[in-house]
C-alpha cells in the first residue's frame, strides 16, 4: 500500500522503521509537527521523525493545523491507501480522515478502552496496573474510540518508569503496525469495536500532578515517581524549592516517620509517607545535575525535623 505517516516523537521513529523497512509498502511522505524551539538557545529544531523521514529521502509535511487546505490538498495529491499514526499530537478532522481509502490508523500504547488520551503510559504505571500494551485502530473523531483491528501485551515491571516502559511498548508496537497494514492491504484484518465496559481516561500529566503527596501511601509516591519519569518529572519541596525526585524505593520495615519527614543515614535518606517510608535514591536539585540522594543530603546538611514538601 501507498502510506503517509504521521508522527512526531522519538517513539514513533521505531513505528516508521518498521513500516520502511517492510518491503511491502511505499512510504510516500510523513507529516509531523512543525519545528518548535528546543535547547538554551530556543533554536528551531525538526522533530525526530522528520528527521528520520529526510535521512531517508522521504516527503516531510509540517501542516501548522491538519485542517490546512494546502495540507489537505497535497495529501489528496498524493493519494495515499492508508494514514499510520503515531504520537503525531493533532487532532485529525473529518475532511482529513476521509481522504485514505483506508482511513487513518493509529498505534496506541494501551490496552483500548482502558486509556483513551494522550498519556496512557503514564496513567497505567500510576494506578498500578500489572498489565499493559498497545492497540492498532482506525481513528475516528471521538477520542481513540474507534474499531481496533490487533493488541499486543506487555508486562510492567517492579521497577518500570514511564520511560523504560514506553520505549518497550514503541519497538512491540511498530511490529503490530507493521503487521496491522499488512492485514489491512490484503483483507484478513477486520477492526472490531471498542467494548462500552471497561474505558478510562488519560489525559495529559500536567506538573501539578506530578507534585508528590507524602500523606499518600508510599507504593502511590513510587508511582506516581516512575509514571512522571522522565516527563514531566515527579517533584517536592525542600526548604522552599522544587526538589525533583527521579528515583525512590519503598522501605515497608520502616514506619516510625511522620509523611514528610526526613531521615538522614550514612548513606542513605527515607522519607516518610502515608503509610511506611520510602528511600530517596536520585533527585535533582534546581539548577543542579541528577545526583544520588545520599550525595544531596550531605551536601545540604539537612538539619533534624526538616521534611520535604512542607
Amino acid at each position: 500500500m501507498k502510506l503517509v505517516f504521521a508522527g512526531t516523537p522519538e517513539v514513533a521513529v521505531p513505528a516508521l522503521d518498521a513500516l520502511i523497512a517492510s518491503g511491502r509498502h511505499e512510504v510516500a511522505a510523513v507529516v509531523t509537527r512543525p519545528d518548535a524551539p528546543a535547547g538554551r538557545g530556543r533554536r528551531l529544531v525538526a522533530s525526530p521523525v522528520a528527521e528520520r523521514a529526510e535521512e531517508a529521502g522521504i516527503e516531510v509535511l509540517k501542516p501548522a493545523k491538519p485542517r490546512d487546505p494546502e495540507f489537505q490538498e497535497r495529501l489528496r495529491q498524493i493519494a495515499p491507501d492508508c494514514c499510520p499514526v503515531v504520537a503525531y499530537g493533532a487532532l485529525l478532522p473529518r475532511t482529513a480522515l476521509d481522504i485514505p481509502r483506508h482511513g487513518w490508523v493509529n498505534l496506541h500504547f494501551s490496552l483500548l478502552p482502558a486509556w483513551r488520551g494522550a498519556a496512557p503510559v503514564q496513567h497505567s504505571l500510576m494506578a498500578g496496573d500489572e498489565i499493559t500494551g498497545a492497540s492498532t485502530f482506525l481513528i475516528e473523531e471521538g477520542l481513540d474510540s474507534g474499531p481496533v483491528y490487533g493488541t499486543i501485551t506487555e508486562e510492567i515491571r517492579p521497577t518500570d518508569t514511564s520511560g523504560d516502559l514506553l520505549t518497550r511498548l514503541a519497538l512491540a508496537g511498530a511490529g503490530l503496525l507493521a503487521a496491522t497494514m499488512d492485514g489491512i492491504e490484503d483483507g484478513t484484518l477486520k477492526a472490531v469495536p471498542q467494548p462500552a465496559e471497561g474505558v478510562t481516561l488519560a489525559p495529559k500529566i500536567t506538573v501539578e500532578d506530578a507534585r508528590v503527596d507524602w500523606k499518600a501511601p508510599a507504593l502511590r509516591v513510587d508511582r506516581v515517581v516512575r509514571g512522571c519519569t522522565p516527563a514531566p518529572g515527579a517533584w517536592t519541596t525542600f526548604r522552599g524549592e522544587r526538589l525533583k525526585l527521579i528515583q525512590v524505593a519503598p522501605v515497608p520495615a520502616r514506619t516510625d516517620l511522620a509523611p514528610g519527614a526526613l531521615a538522614v543515614g550514612k548513606n542513605s535518606v527515607h522519607v516518610g509517607t502515608g503509610s511506611y517510608a520510602v528511600e530517596l535514591l536520585w533527585v535533582q536539585a534546581q539548577g543542579k545535575k541528577p545526583m544520588r540522594a545520599a550525595d544531596w543530603a550531605r551536601g545540604v546538611r539537612i538539619a533534624d525535623g526538616e521534611v520535604l514538601g512542607g
